[in-house]
């Protein structure tokens, strides 16, 4: 029989009629005993928990020597074009520099930006355009700093020799990361968003990864033998024995010595297996197992190989803005890091969904990616000032993480982040880290890699993949995100206008994986004709609004209530980084989702939804209080045979904590009267657990 769901016809809502009964308790937990989405099913911690404080710093150096290899590689890769190949101690100054810019960004970022656990550091999108700018004759390095014997790394000339190019660079990135910041806060990038869907997304994101396989491959490649065990390492801790708790020693004032168990390898999958690798290299070392010979196979699994950056860091130094001195700029390097700047907002955009996924929160609506881009110039902005020789982006290495860990709380990446800050004013501790072996970094690269890709191919779920437009449109995406940066390495030559900066711009552009295919799908996507249905906008955007205002300004609402209950006015309502109770209105508690669309006994989302949405009211009846909030609407009985999706926000006990409930139900089966079926909640007798 069709019957409404409420509480005259079913007292006890978990009897389902027709209807499906579903409730939420706010945090994405369902209580009906449906298994969550795969992206957050078993997540240890989700975005919202606080780990205790001893966990925190743990899982936060994990996530510190998991971006270590990037962190450290991009000032390294600097150190030919800055002249400074024959001055490892500089070298570690910058590695330090590195360290204390990106905590900062990553703070910024956790508390101010998207909001999402990511992580901050040095960018390879700003790679390309800085080797460009030190490439050209006018900063190339005299042949006297290639010459170890010729070298004093002391002396005034060699001083000002490479720190005058380290200064170009400064000022080039501090402009452009101007750029970067117009583009977020102006709000034009959340602007575009509504044309960027799941296949722009899905290519934009795996070719975050994939064209990352020739750094793994080498880095792994110094020593196979020790990449393929952290492999096994990392596999073994974060698939098989994930679930297998580990009973551990504890004290405590109740309870003095006691053990308790913990999933020790859920949580630390990644930092077990490096452990593990860094002790078997160095006890391979201590015992010259490893050829100590710099051209033999596997002399980089040693970790004697950067002991001079060891000693020579001193214990304690602090980065300031401006060490190296006042930036210089010049318009050549400027459109060449803006290029970089595009191809860097291109990749955080795919990370901020990506990392959404894996933590089990909402798409990021356009406020918070708006914020999360002009917080990531302003790091950018940050990093030239203080002088790293590059910006900063969001760690996709670090993204991927969190899939292996199941750890998603922020205020692990806000521990890490006061980790990264720590290692920059430490130096002997920052080098210590830069000791860690080639092959493990390539090890742990190749699953992290493989995680991203994962998650991205993952975004195509919401699109109809038996399409054969769909089909090209990623196919071809991918295809020559490979294909093309693949060509243009190895012909650059061929690419040559006569116009420098011009060049400049196109290289970087063409040499970018993710731009090129990314540009390719939203171009694609946009213009070969296709449905919404088809193309996955309708599954997308019932996916993003199915979060609906509570929660979403829970994870990406400004802290202490900014943008909601302590600093909302006319103004700011017109600020496109800014967020607010929208789209429900201001001053009302949430937002009902109600979906139009044909019968389905199943109780699954049937195909042609149509959705809207209606303002919710708090119960006229006083007697109420705590039970579901009342939502008003007109019954619609020209549709007496359409199935609708009926959704109402409750509020719970003194702080009014927000909960939601869903059902299916016909009109036809409704009570004759100008309201929805949920118009007298008293009745209902069920509690949130």
């Amino acid at each position: 029989m069709n019957s409404a769901i409420t509480s005259r016809e079913h007292p006890d809502p978990s009897q389902k009629g027709d209807g499906v009964l579903t409730y939420d308790d706010g945090h994405g937990r369902k209580k009906d005993g449906h298994h969550r989405s795969p992206s957050n099913s078993d997540l240890a911690y989700g975005i919202l928990d606080i780990p205790p404080w001893h966990l925190c710093i743990i899982l936060g150096i994990q996530h510190f020597i998991t971006a270590l290899g990037g962190l450290v590689a991009v000032p390294l890769i600097l150190a030919k074009g800055l002249c400074l190949q024959q001055d490892p101690l500089t070298q570690s100054y910058l590695i330090s520099t590195m360290f204390f810019v990106s905590g900062i960004c990553t703070l910024l970022q956790v508390f101010f930006g998207v909001r999402l656990p990511i992580l901050q550091g040095g960018t390879f999108a700003f790679v390309a355009p800085s080797l460009a700018t030190l490439s050209l004759p006018a900063w190339k390095c005299p042949e006297w700093t290639l010459n170890a014997s010729q070298v004093n790394t002391s002396s005034p000339e060699f001083t000002e020799e490479w720190q005058k190019r380290i200064r170009e660079l400064q000022g080039v990135i501090m402009a452009a990361s101007c750029f970067q910041m117009l583009m977020g806060f102006s709000g034009l990038v959340g602007y575009l968003m509504r044309f960027i869907g799941p296949l722009t997304i899905a290519p934009t994101i795996s070719l975050v990864a994939l064209p990352l396989f020739d750094s793994a491959g080498n880095d792994a490649g110094a020593h196979w033998g020790i990449a393929a065990m952290t492999i096994f390492l990392i596999v073994l801790f974060s698939q098989y024995l994930k679930h297998i708790p580990v009973p551990v020693p504890l004290y405590g004032r109740q309870k003095k010595c006691h053990t308790s168990s913990v999933h020790l390898f859920q949580l630390f999958p990644v930092l077990l297996a490096l452990c593990i690798s860094w002790l078997l290299c160095f006890v391979l070392t201590e015992t010259n197992t490893l050829p100590s010979a710099p051209t033999a196979y596997g002399y980089l699994a040693r970790t004697d190989t950067k002991g001079d950056v060891l000693s020579q860091a001193p214990w304690f130094r602090f980065p300031y803005p401006g060490q190296w001195g006042l930036p210089t700029i010049s318009l050549a390097g400027v459109f060449g890091f803006i290029a970089g700047v595009i191809a860097s907002m291109v990749e955080s955009v795919g990370d901020y969904y990506a990392c959404a996924r894996l933590v089990g929160a909402p798409p990021p609506p356009r406020h918070a990616i708006n914020r999360g881009i002009g917080i990531e110039g302003l790091g950018c902005l940050l990093a030239g000032a203080w002088g790293t020789g590059n910006g900063t982006t969001s760690y996709s290495e670090n993204v991927g993480a969190l899939g292996i860990t199941k750890v998603g709380s922020r205020m692990v990446i806000v521990a890490s982040g006061c980790v990264l800050l720590l290692m920059g004013v430490f130096g002997k501790i920052g080098a210590a880290f830069a000791t860690i072996p080639a092959p493990v970094i390539g090890g742990m690269f190749i699953v992290m890699f493989g995680i991203i890709t994962a998650v991205g191919i993952s975004n195509l779920q919401h699109v109809d993949m038996n399409s054969s437009r769909n089909l090209f449109v990623f196919g071809f995406s991918i295809f020559c995100g490979l294909a093309i940066p693949n060509w243009v390495n190895k012909n650059s030559d061929r690419l040559q206008t006569g116009i420098l900066q011009l060049d400049q711009v196109i290289q970087v552009l063409l040499t970018t994986g993710m731009f090129v295919g990314g540009f390719l799908a939203f171009l694609l996507d946009n213009t070969i004709p296709g449905s919404l249905e088809e193309r996955g906008f309708l599954a997308w955007n019932q996916a993003q609004g199915s979060e609906e205002t509570t929660r979403v300004l829970e994870i990406y609402g400004l802290p202490c209530g900014m943008g909601t209950e302590c600093c909302t006015s006319s103004c700011t309502q017109f600020l496109p980084f800014w967020p607010s109770r929208e789209p429900g209105g201001k001053g009302e508690m949430g937002v009902s989702q109600l979906t139009l669309c044909s019968q389905d006994s199943s109780g699954e989302r049937p195909k042609g939804a149509i959705e809207t949405r209606i303002p919710l009211h708090p119960h006229p009846n006083p007697e109420c209080a705590g039970l579901p909030v009342q939502a008003w609407g007109p019954h619609p009985p020209e549709h007496p045979h359409i199935l609708y999706t009926v959704a109402a926000e409750y509020a719970v006990g003194e702080d009014h904590d927000k909960h939601a409930v869903t059902w299916h139900s016909v009109p036809a089966a409704w009570p004759q009267a100008a309201s929805f079926p949920w118009l007298q909640p008293c009745r209902l007798s069920w509690k949130p657990v």
